[in-house]
């Protein structure tokens, strides 16, 4: 089995236990899914299958939409309230400024990732290392907010709902923690829903307790709809079957210049409506390299 099931992930599962959901529904052992969802946050999980595995590292790298209820006036460990709570503090703080402090969010930025997040320090995954009451130096990394909504004010349990879109690796736990620092009465992530991820909408997503055996193939996808804004190349039959035997295609024989491509540019190998694979612009050795390949058949 082979293709792309867009899931909307419930709450309280990981996306591990997602993945092996569809594992036994599908009877597929090669199953994975392109970007993680905490346990307390559902939505949009992108998941492919089979040999449409190898794509999964190219959906890590999309843009992302979220809902977010941010709750103010408590600061948790692991800056959702799923943690412990460390701080509690009193709330006097107007909706003017709240909005203010989040539109303060706009724009590339530097962000510092939870403690307790997948991101390994020393090939320990920092989690872990929390759990073990340990500490470790976390190094930020380059986000980007583009848009920040209101969807709901401030209400009297001090909660507000915003819509965040951002760029990969942004973590939604560390804007909520950032922006009670800004606002000097602390804050934490009171829930989370991702509503988009790579070009994929949460009303294309299948609920997965409405997945099982008999239904399963009802809802899964064409692989190439992953990779759909990569550029396309078009191959002869013979070029197929080198591509997909692992052999590079000149662009000579392509009848394509260098001047097409830009260096790594990654694209689109399809014979006829086959898309047998993503490949890349070696544009010094003058020819397509293999990213990876999906499809040996055709």
């Amino acid at each position: 089995m082979i293709g792309l099931i867009l899931v909307d992930k419930p709450e309280g599962i990981t996306s591990f236990s997602a993945v092996n959901a569809i594992k036994r529904k599908a009877q597929e052992k090669r199953v994975g899914h392109t970007g993680t969802l905490d346990p307390m946050a559902t939505g949009v999980l992108p998941i492919l299958l089979g040999r449409a595995t190898a794509l999964s590292s190219l959906l890590l790298e999309g843009d992302k939409r979220y809902i977010a209820e941010i709750k103010l006036g408590v600061t948790t460990d692991t800056d959702d309230i799923t943690g412990n709570v460390i701080s509690k503090a009193e709330v006097d703080i107007t909706q003017d400024k709240v909005e203010t402090a989040l539109k303060d969010f706009l724009g590339c930025s530097e962000q510092i990732p939870p403690m307790y997040s997948a991101i390994k320090k020393d090939g320990v995954r920092l989690y872990k290392l929390a759990r073990e009451g340990k500490t470790a130096e976390i190094p930020s990394r380059k986000i980007t907010v583009y848009e920040v909504n209101i969807i709901s004010k401030l209400n009297s349990e001090n909660i507000i709902k915003v819509e965040f879109f951002v760029s990969k690796g942004t973590y939604i736990r560390s804007l909520a923690r950032d922006l009670g620092e800004k606002l000097g009465c602390g804050a934490t992530l009171y829930s989370l829903r991702r509503t988009a991820t790579c070009g994929f909408n949460i009303d294309s997503c299948v609920c997965l307790d409405d997945l099982c055996e008999e239904n399963i193939k009802d809802y899964i996808l064409s692989e190439e709809l992953a990779v759909s804004h990569l550029r396309e190349i078009f191959v002869t039959e013979k070029q197929a079957v080198r591509f997909s035997n692992g052999g590079q295609l000149s662009f000579d024989r392509l009848g394509i210049s260098t001047e097409d491509f830009k260096e790594n540019e990654l694209f689109r190998v399809k014979y006829k409506n086959i898309f047998l694979g993503v490949g890349f612009a070696d544009t010094e050795k003058r020819e397509i390299g293999i990213k990876c390949v999906i499809r040996s058949e055709f």
